[in-house]
């Protein structure tokens, strides 16, 4: 079947479907690509959102190891560890170091409005604990939940 002519020269129907299709994409193919793109994007998202809780918890055993520093250098400018820890205040000695400042701010988790770290003394030892979202069951010796989960990582000394 013969269509419009061009230059001169006899368009065929078949070549007219064909020089069309080849100026846009079907519907189908736009569907794939977007699919595609969708799965993409949440394979990033969920790596981003485990990635980021990684993260987290290395920032939270990093903070109870700053604090775990402080303690002993109170201890030994003080004789004892402290009755007390406030996070997100200063470590301040009392007694015969009053005065001296050991940690300015006492380091808080890194999401505080859901979690916690945990101070608990006990005679001359004590304990920091911490929930880590990448972690697995509780730990005994913390005295309580970290925030709204049960504590799940410990530093103890000794």
């Amino acid at each position: 079947m013969v269509g419009v002519f061009d230059n001169g020269f006899p368009i065929s129907y078949t070549d007219n479907v064909a020089t069309l299709r080849q100026q846009g994409f079907t519907l189908i193919e736009i569907m794939v690509v977007v699919l595609i793109i969708g799965v993409l994007v949440g394979l990033s998202v969920g790596a981003y959102s485990g990635a980021k809780k990684v993260a987290w918890d290395t920032r939270r055993k990093g903070d109870l190891e700053s604090i775990k520093s402080a303690l002993e250098i109170y201890r030994t400018d003080c004789g004892s560890y402290p009755s007390d820890v406030t996070f997100g205040q200063n470590l301040v000695g009392s007694g015969i170091c009053n005065g001296n400042t050991y940690m300015s701010p006492v380091p808080t988790d890194p999401k505080p409005a859901i979690f916690s770290y945990r101070y608990s003394l006990s005679g001359a030892t004590y304990a920091l604990c911490a929930y880590l979202e990448t972690g697995s069951s509780s730990v005994l010796g913390c005295g309580g939940n970290c925030g709204t989960q049960v504590c799940n990582y410990r530093v103890q000394v000794p």
